[in-house]
């Protein structure tokens, strides 16, 4: 039999009472000491006692203390401060258990601005925002802001640093009460100002050991004072669980999005994430974005998912076994049903309230728990001794059930000048009833397929299109084809060169960076890159984006990207087509195609090959990396030397390796076009899978030999350590990748200097890298890389 377990919980309000009273549950517990605690606490017997003890940073020697004199063996702390001060770092030292981040994690919520940067830097979604520190900068962000704002205190302000004014001139006078005024305190030294989003509000509480990710059901909280959401802002007046907008779906696209990124992310960025991350959500018309990390418990929320736990789970083993990094091993079960809480508050609240005030107690309902959060005992009596002062849950089959069972429990507590909502939970009633009414019959949306998203999608994209318009097309989208005007051009004897392809395995790396708009541009490269070494001006394109499920934002920004690989190559984005295919995709996954035409003079195609001969010379320019072939071995590559892509880029390391490896590929269009023109190119070649040895031989006669110096150019830090980790040899780097030089052009010997002079001019590094020898036999139409010695 397992030793019993003494449990130190801290804190003094009703998210502390929920989890000592959960704790308690434990046949493994035997003692569950609450350090202060409250009137709730001190009176609920059995197990729990509370300890004479604050949560401030000078009483963490005397905490630690208690924990050894009383072989504690878990400890649990509740409120965001001590967490912030360093509570679990200090118990951690002296070889105690504890259930909660360190210091360097729990900053996730004692700085918003660090949060936010957190959230930028690993693609979770968010508002736009910007951090200030300096009153006149942060004045001119909302004045000049196109949206509504909201102000947030950076620091920690007791859950209440958060404003949402309703104009601009509100806007300047809330940013001047925390920034001038001081009205937070030290907390308002730095302001978060973001967009203001619309949408419901849910909750999740996440317990992680820094790698598994499990979380409680979603919960809703009421935040404002009085019923109808009237009324100022408090820390909360109610909450129910699990919330119904949180649909199976929507809980499992924020897992992925969301949660898991934010563990991962803490990991690697060196404060893993051990405890509890509460993570709170606006369920916007293009999904659920971030509004807020806490690095502890919700209070009320943790009143109303505690009692949902199935009566065969644990919490002390999970909270154990989180602490141990074993969480994988322990499960968290629900009940199926709901839970419902009601904060009865004292009058004043969230102002300045009385205190002393005595609470009397009737029998309380079945299925009801009532946990103390602003009490104390006062001889035998209990007493009110802050804002919230009980948080009253029930439980039930249904939501309605939940919402009488806690009602019915309200009516039995009494103190003069008590007050509560009476509303809560009316948000999903609402939904709950609007739901039933509207489901009739299947639609095209219950089987995966979201109109609405695709039309979304089209009026975001609408502007990003009309700015790569050229002459030939508005590009105007939105119907069945897409119209271009060849006359117009200016063309004389046109001939027409197309070219399609995708991006490959590098869209992998997009997926798992969540960075979608480099494989756009790399999309549009690959293509015109390719009609450029035909001699002819890429004209317009069309891109085809299949997925198993449309991100409006994911597939925006990538479109984003086809958009400025257009604009970079002077053609025009005249259409595309949006595939939602469930179940042929797996969600967050995607492939996408494109299409280009380009047109070129009769005569000016290329290459010529009638002029090309021996002794021309090769010029190459170089590529922006390993644009976008050769992924299948780059992943291996990663893979084998046990690294991932968000690893520090060892060949780069202000980048991640998944941030290094998006950089877009080159396009060499607008640089080239004049040569062209100017008839100073016999012949192209875009280095793309094959390498120098497959692609330089598809434009010359059988009449030559490429020979191609590698040590005329040095070689990308990437391919170096490509080469190194993966043991590659130089013949398959030279056929598998562009080893730095992604288009090889075949030029006179007489016009050399003109042409490397006009691409340095245009901002190309250009290198003479070898030259075209007379050949025979096996030699002929061939290529070879020589003196790779060096790489």
């Amino acid at each position: 039999m397992e030793a019993l377990l003494n449990v130190l919980v801290i804190g003094s309000g009703g998210r502390e009472h929920a989890l000592a009273w959960a704790l308690a549950k434990s046949a493994r517990v035997s003692k569950v000491f609450v350090a202060p605690g409250n009137g709730g606490t001190a009176a609920a017997g059995g197990k729990i006692e509370n300890v004479a003890i604050g949560h401030s940073k000078s009483d963490f020697s005397a905490l630690v203390s208690f924990a050894h004199t009383q072989q504690v063996g878990l400890v649990v702390p509740g409120p965001e401060q001590p967490l912030v001060d360093g509570i679990t770092d200090v118990f951690k030292k002296a070889g105690i258990p504890t259930f909660g981040p360190t210091s360097k994690a729990a900053h996730i919520e004692g700085s918003k601005a660090f949060s936010k940067d957190f959230m930028k830097k690993h693609n979770i979604p968010t508002a736009a925002y910007g951090n200030f520190t300096d009153y006149e900068t942060a004045r001119e962000f909302i004045e000049q802001a196109n949206f509504d704002v909201v102000i947030k205190a950076s620091g920690l302000a007791a859950g209440k640093g958060v404003l949402i004014p309703k104009t601009k001139s509100e806007a300047l006078k809330a940013l001047k009460s925390v920034m001038v005024d001081r009205e937070f305190g030290a907390a308002g030294d730095e302001v978060v100002i973001e967009e203001l989003l619309l949408g419901q509000e849910i909750s999740i509480l996440t317990l992680s050991d820094g790698y598994t990710v499990t979380s409680f059901p979603a919960a809703q909280d009421h935040k404002r004072a009085y019923d109808n959401d009237e009324g100022p802002n408090t820390g909360g007046m109610g909450a129910y669980a699990p919330a119904p907008v949180a649909t199976p779906e929507l809980l499992k696209t924020i897992h992925e999005t969301v949660l898991k990124p934010s563990i991962d992310g803490m990991r690697r960025d060196g404060f893993p994430f051990v405890g509890c991350l509460f993570t709170g959500f606006m369920l916007t018309a293009n999904g659920p974005k971030v509004l807020e990390y806490n690095c502890r418990f919700g209070d009320p929320e943790t009143e109303v998912v505690l009692p949902l736990l199935d009566d065969s789970c644990d919490l002390a083993e999970v909270f154990l076994a989180a602490a141990e990094g074993r969480l994988d091993a322990v499960p968290l079960r629900f009940k199926n049903g709901y839970a419902a809480t009601v904060v009865m508050a004292s009058e004043g609240y969230p102002g300045s309230y009385p205190k002393g005030r005595t609470i009397t107690f009737d029998k309380a309902p079945a299925n009801t728990q009532v946990f103390h959060a602003g009490t104390k005992r006062d001889g035998d009596n209990v007493v009110t001794s802050g804002g919230r002062v009980l948080t009253v849950t029930g439980v039930s089959d249904s939501l309605q059930g939940a919402l009488d069972c806690a009602y019915s429990c309200v009516k039995t507590v009494h103190f003069d000048g008590g007050f509560y909502r009476s509303d809560i939970g009316f948000r999903a009633i609402k939904y709950l009833h609007e739901a039933a009414e509207r489901k009739t019959g299947l639609s095209y949306a219950d089987a995966g397929v979201d109109i609405d998203a695709g039309n979304r999608l089209v009026d975001l994209i609408k502007p990003i299109v009309k700015a790569t318009r050229r002459k030939g097309t508005d590009s105007d989208i939105g119907g069945f084809g897409g119209v271009f005007d060849l006359k117009a051009t200016g063309y004389q004897d046109p001939v027409l060169v197309s070219a399609t392809d995708g991006v490959g395995t590098k869209l992998k790396i997009a997926h798992d960076m969540k960075i979608h708009d480099s494989v756009g541009i790399d999309l549009v490269a690959m293509q015109v890159n390719d009609i450029i070494v035909n001699g002819a001006e890429p004209l317009f394109f069309l891109d085809y984006y299949a997925c198993g499920h449309l991100d409006v934002e994911a597939t925006r920004d990538f479109i984003k990207g086809v958009a400025d690989g257009c604009l970079e190559s002077g053609c025009a984005l005249i259409g595309g087509e949006t595939a939602e295919m469930p179940g042929l995709y797996a969600k967050g996954d995607y492939d996408v195609a494109g299409f280009a035409v380009g047109a070129v003079e009769r005569t000016e195609i290329l290459p010529r090959m009638q002029d090309i001969e021996a002794g021309d010379v090769l010029v190459g320019l170089s590529s922006s990396g390993i644009h976008s072939n050769g992924f299948s071995l780059v992943r291996k590559v990663v893979a084998h030397v046990g690294l991932d892509f968000h690893s520090v880029c060892p060949w780069d390391t202000s980048k991640l390796v998944g941030q290094a490896l998006l950089t877009p590929t080159r396009i060499y269009v607008k640089p080239l076009l004049p040569l062209v023109h100017q008839r100073l190119i016999k012949g192209m070649a875009h280095i793309t899978g094959g390498g120098f040895t497959d692609n330089v031989p598809r434009v010359l006669p059988k009449s030559v030999q490429a020979e191609i110096d590698a040590s005329t150019w040095e070689l990308p830090q990437v391919f170096k350590w490509l080469k190194k980790a993966g043991d590659i040899a130089a013949d398959e780097m030279a056929r598998t990748f562009n080893c730095g030089i992604g288009m090889v052009l075949v030029v006179s010997q007489d016009n050399v200097g003109a042409v490397v002079e006009a691409l340095t001019a245009s901002g190309e590094q250009a290198y003479v890298i070898g030259r075209l020898n007379s050949a025979s036999g096996e030699q002929q139409g061939t290529a070879i890389v020589t003196n790779t010695d060096g790489w």
